[in-house]
Parts: structure tokens; C-alpha cells; sequence
């Protein structure tokens, strides 16, 4: 699995790539998604967030849009009808970034993520691991406010 490396606030981050499917067309998921990928890029992101950026009330805006979605559709196509709306949280994380409220890592997550759903069962994918990632982000988050 290939790494993505960041240079943000003079840390260099070496985070695995997020990649959903080990095998689409039999549908086997990324064996690593949930425990490795998404604990690696939750510790970077909360880490590299300081006290002013990627606050859990920000990241949790962005989880909970995701599980509206999730909510609303039924089958695939109520999915496709609603992949443009899903697609738009990519507008939605740099206005969060011009505002200066989340990091480029955050942004990058979200951007690869969202640019690998193309059906419901992308997004399916994308939904637990994004719930992977949220649990790991709650441990680190409070891991790093005691530091």
C-alpha cells in the first residue's frame, strides 16, 4: 500500500493511502481501512490540528452530514440522485479550510474519500470508515487535550 507524506506546520506525516476496495468487483474491502488507515490518519489529523484546528465539534459537522446521507438513501438510485449533495462536501471542507477551522490533512482526507465514491456501495465503504476513523479521533482527541 502506498503512503501519502504531508508537510504541514513543519512536521513531515507519513500516512498510508486511503483506498476502499482490496477487490471492487468482488466487493472485499481493504483489509487495513478500518483499524490501520483509519487510526493513522485520525492520530495525524488530530495531532497536527493543534488547539484551534480540527476541533471534534468541526469533524463531527462533517460525520454527521456523511450519516444524513446515509439515513436518506435507500438504494442505488436514491444514491445517485444524491452523490451531487454528498459530492458538495468537498465545496463545504475548504470553505471550512479558508476559515481557517480544519488542516489540509482533514481536507485531503475528506477529498479522497469523497472522490472514490462513484455508487452505494463506495459509499457504504466510505461510511464505516469514516465511523472508524471518528472513534480513533475521539481516543486521540482526548489523548492530545491532556498533553
Amino acid at each position: 500500500m502506498a503512503n501519502t507524506l504531508f508537510k504541514e506546520e513543519g512536521m513531515m506525516t507519513n500516512l498510508p493511502e486511503i483506498i476502499f476496495w482490496k477487490d471492487e468487483k468482488q466487493e472485499i474491502v481493504n483489509q487495513e481501512l478500518f483499524s490501520e488507515v483509519a487510526d493513522k490518519w485520525a492520530d495525524a489529523i488530530r495531532k497536527n490540528g493543534g488547539k484551534e484546528k480540527n476541533k471534534i465539534s468541526q469533524i463531527r459537522k462533517f460525520y454527521d452530514e456523511v450519516l444524513m446521507f446515509n439515513e436518506r438513501v435507500k438504494d442505488e438510485v436514491q444514491f445517485q440522485k444524491m452523490l451531487p449533495y454528498i459530492k458538495m462536501l468537498n465545496a463545504k471542507v475548504f470553505y471550512a479550510i479558508g476559515r481557517k477551522h480544519i488542516t489540509e490533512q482533514f481536507k485531503d482526507f475528506i477529498l479522497k474519500c469523497i472522490n472514490q465514491i462513484k455508487n452505494k456501495k463506495d459509499f457504504e465503504v466510505f461510511v464505516k470508515f469514516f465511523e472508524a476513523f471518528m472513534g480513533f479521533y475521539r481516543y486521540y482527541d482526548e489523548k492530545y487535550k491532556k498533553s
